[in-house]
């Protein structure tokens, strides 16, 4: 078993949870989210994520290169799968109010969150068996990457008439299973080490199918392409050099 208490694991990944909420205090001074503002949150979270899983990608090599690329092919073949589970089934009842197409953009918003938030608490979990500044860094970019999430959370919750407080606690739920997550992922690659490279893998692909299938194309659809390129780059290089300073 790693050095790492359980506890702290769990409360590393619980903040990256709580980081959610902070997604819906914009919309306490702002009506409405412009599609721009939003594109250049998701392309400053599509960087952090890039350079996140670069890091979980380097790491895993150095504990086996093949068995990593293996675990990276299964996190997308898992997104890939889960996404189109979600996206095939609709919903056409009530949600906190809303009908209709309101209720189910609201509920497949915070499904596929919820099912993302699996991969990134699993991905803060496995990251402590590459030691405590992996970790720190993977809960860095995960916490910071969730505001976004709560803010997409939220920009559909709220112009259906959900409360501040009500898109804070959808958000934050959607990020739930990070802790629940984060324990078995750590305790699993603690006490099987030749598993570590497929779970450091695994998160990346993950991350990386994120990235490539929902962050990015919904940024370039609300703005200027290099503008997004821009950014998603500076962020991606402003993680990786927090990496190699850390």
């Amino acid at each position: 078993m790693s050095n790492y208490p359980v506890v702290q694991v769990f409360l590393y990944a619980l903040l990256t949870a709580l980081a959610t909420s902070l997604g819906a205090l914009p919309f306490a001074f702002i009506p409405t989210l412009s599609p721009r503002l939003a594109a250049f949150a998701n392309a400053t979270a599509a960087g952090l994520m890039l350079g996140a899983s670069f890091g979980l990608v380097v790491e895993g090599t150095r504990h086996g290169p093949w068995a990593t690329l293996v675990g990276v092919a299964i996190g997308v073949f898992f997104m890939l799968v889960t996404q189109r589970i979600i996206r095939d089934r609709g919903h056409e009842g009530e949600f906190l109010g809303a009908r209709g197409a309101g209720a189910q953009r609201m509920l497949l918003v915070i499904v596929i969150m919820t099912v993302h938030s699996f991969a990134e608490g699993a991905a803060v979990g496995v990251s402590f068996g590459g030691g405590g500044t992996l970790a720190a860094t993977i809960t860095l970019a995960v916490a910071i990457h969730n505001i976004p999430e709560g803010l997409a959370v939220s920009a559909v919750m709220r112009p259906q008439g959900a409360s501040i407080l009500s898109c804070m606690w959808w958000s934050f739920l959607s990020s739930v299973p990070q802790p629940l997550a984060a324990i078995p992922a750590f305790i699993f690659v603690s006490r099987a080490s030749g598993a570590l490279p497929y779970g450091l893998g695994f998160a990346a692909g993950a991350m990386v199918f994120m990235v490539l299938v929902e962050l990015l194309p919904e940024a370039y659809e609300r703005a200027v392409a290099r503008s997004v390129a821009v950014v998603t780059s500076l962020t991606l290089i402003g993680m990786l050099l927090t990496q190699h300073f850390l």
